[in-house]
């Protein structure tokens, strides 16, 4: 079951949850779109499916209350980037997770700070996932990211299809682009949310077993 926490990051302290299942391979931060919370039902969709194949998640709010009301600040990729690393220190902190790979998955706008931070922390970040994300918001530093990328979008979200298509071609990573058939935006369609939940659950799962546990070298050039 998931625990409510606080991370202290700079001036503000945020809410979060947090969840580690026996025998963790590793730990999925999320960043939340414009607009959502930790309390997105599907993210929370999501977090519980990695959770039931023995991967931790930390689902935090971004923002505080008074900025969430600001559009200039949801907008803000690298005000959200910059909470997101914020939250990485704060999970290597915790002592289920010294040992274990992290990794990211951004949604909508939450995509664009998940990449950024990424590119900032290099190979610490084992794998990155964006769903029906805005990686392109990220554009300035999606050359500098080394996370194996997957980049899941619905088929019927076809403005969104062509962004993640021109993120995709600055990525010098490992990347996949996936789209989900019949889906819009919001995943919303039957079956929809659950392939792009499969989609995602298979790359982390890939990419955190296949990363080194507490790799203190690539951690303490990042930090």
């Amino acid at each position: 079951m998931p625990r409510e926490v606080t991370l202290d990051i700079g001036p503000v302290s945020l809410p979060g949850e947090l969840a580690v299942p026996d025998g963790a391979v590793g730990c999925v931060l999320f960043a939340h779109g414009s607009g959502s919370s930790r309390h997105s039902p599907r993210n929370a969709a999501v977090a519980r499916h990695l959770n039931g194949v023995g991967i931790g998640t930390l689902l935090f709010d971004l923002l505080t209350a008074g900025e969430a009301a600001d559009r200039a600040k949801v907008f803000d990729i690298p005000l959200l980037a910059t909470r997101l690393l914020g939250a990485t220190d704060w999970v290597w902190a915790v002592p289920e997770f010294t040992s274990l790979p992290l990794a990211y998955f951004g949604a909508s706008t939450g995509a664009g700070a998940a990449l950024w931070a990424a590119a900032d922390l290099g190979s610490a970040i084992a794998a990155a996932v964006s769903r029906g994300g805005r990686p392109d918001l990220a554009e300035p530093r999606l050359a500098e990211v080394v996370s194996p990328t997957l980049l899941i979008v619905g088929e019927d979200d076809p403005v969104v299809i062509e962004l993640n298509r021109d993120a995709q071609r600055l990525l010098r990573c490992e990347n996949r682009l996936e789209i989900v058939p019949g889906a819009t935006h919001l995943f919303e369609e039957p079956g929809a949310l659950e392939r792009a939940t499969e989609l995602a659950a298979d790359w982390f799962g890939r990419h955190l077993r296949a990363a080194s546990p507490g790799d203190s070298s690539s951690r303490a050039e990042a930090q």
